[in-house]
């Protein structure tokens, strides 16, 4: 009896995995469905990036069907079956050639002068990509293999994409920004090696007939290989983004710290009743940085050039080494409104306020 269950089960488990591969196989053809999804997903995508339309662009992250023959690789690796997976390569290879030309096709015929951030984000890979693509491959299989989370396919389409970054590498080609067309080619080459790394390390842990097969394969080897050469470009461009927050969050800081000496420390732009000082902006790329500082003023003449060279040398002593340079924008204002007697103390709802003390301030 207990034979015969184990024949039964182990009958089960095979029919399992021979539709699992005739599924494989049929994902991996290059059939008429594919060419149209892409051709569809290439042209949202490419509208969408010129547009600079984030829901646009999801739209054609969920049509695209390239994650298909990406996983169809990922299982023919594991399998041992060169001639299968070459398949699988060549739609996604001739998918990704439709999509470079009809994104070139579309952007030279729109000529856009400049592009929006929905372009340039695609432009400058990181680390952080590659977990995203590692992620969504091991999770994409496991829909896969378990067809009751099937319904999270939609969102890995999202998280991690595989046809927008390739429009962005055409609409690059077509205005000849080489060194931007190479980051968008990175991201995608970071999001189809991820996705499938992760889809193999998947399958290799649920289906045990797999499991050795991770460290035997060539073609599978050879993909965690060129995953882990990834690091070193992602990593520089991860490490700068590091380094650029925390400049952007230190630049932030200090402007504040000098918008607040210039209220509470200065007469010129904190304690006189005549300018009020609206808000203050740090231009960090010139050198010196440049502070605009935004008054309104009820006398046209104030702040005099002297009084502004002042709180400029206030500003550079206190900020030294660093140096700055100081423009006040003012806007006049005129203040309306006739002479009015003052209520006698009895009728006072507040107190007077109390004399200032006497304390050094810059001009």
């Amino acid at each position: 009896m207990a034979a015969s269950t184990t024949v039964r089960t182990s009958s089960s488990e095979g029919d399992r995995l021979e539709a699992l591969r005739l599924e494989f196989e049929h994902e991996a053809s290059f059939s008429q469905v594919f060419v149209v999804l892409t051709v569809g997903a290439t042209l949202i995508a490419t509208l969408g990036l010129l547009a600079n339309s984030p829901g646009v662009v999801i739209g054609a992250m969920v049509v695209a069907p390239w994650i298909l023959p990406l996983q169809a690789m990922a299982f023919e690796i594991l399998r041992g079956r060169l001639p299968m997976f070459l398949r699988a390569l060549r739609t996604l290879l001739l998918g990704v050639v439709i999509c470079v030309l009809l994104a070139m096709g579309v952007s030279h015929l729109v000529a856009f002068p400049a592009f929006g951030s929905e372009v340039m984000n695609r432009t400058s890979p990181n680390l952080l990509d590659l977990g995203v693509a590692l992620v969504a491959g091991s999770v994409a299989m496991y829909a896969k293999l378990r067809k009751e989370a099937i319904s999270a396919l939609a969102g890995l389409a999202i998280a991690v994409a595989l046809v927008p970054p390739m429009c962005v590498v055409g609409i690059l080609l077509a205005s000849a920004s080489w060194m931007q067309a190479y980051g968008a080619l990175l991201l995608f080459t970071t999001n189809l090696l991820g996705i499938m790394v992760g889809a193999m390390a998947t399958l290799g842990t649920l289906e045990q007939v797999y499991r050795r097969r991770i460290y035997h394969s060539r073609l599978g080897l050879t993909s965690v290989a060129l995953t882990a050469l990834l690091v070193i470009p992602l990593g520089s461009s991860f490490f700068r983004l590091v380094n650029q927050s925390r400049l952007e969050v230190k630049a932030q800081q200090l402007e504040s710290t000098i918008e607040q000496q210039l209220r509470t420390s200065t007469i010129t732009l904190g304690g006189d009743p005549a300018i009020d000082l609206m808000d203050l902006k740090i231009d960090w790329q010139k050198n010196p940085p440049l502070i605009r500082a935004r008054v309104r003023v009820t006398d046209p003449e104030l702040p005099t050039s002297q009084q502004v060279a002042a709180v400029q040398d206030f500003i550079n002593h206190s900020q030294a080494p660093l140096r700055f340079r100081l423009v006040v924008q003012r806007t006049a204002v005129d203040l309306i409104g006739p002479e009015t007697a003052p209520n006698p103390p009895a009728l006072e709802v507040l107190p007077p306020p109390p004399l200032p003390q006497e304390e050094t301030k810059e001009p």
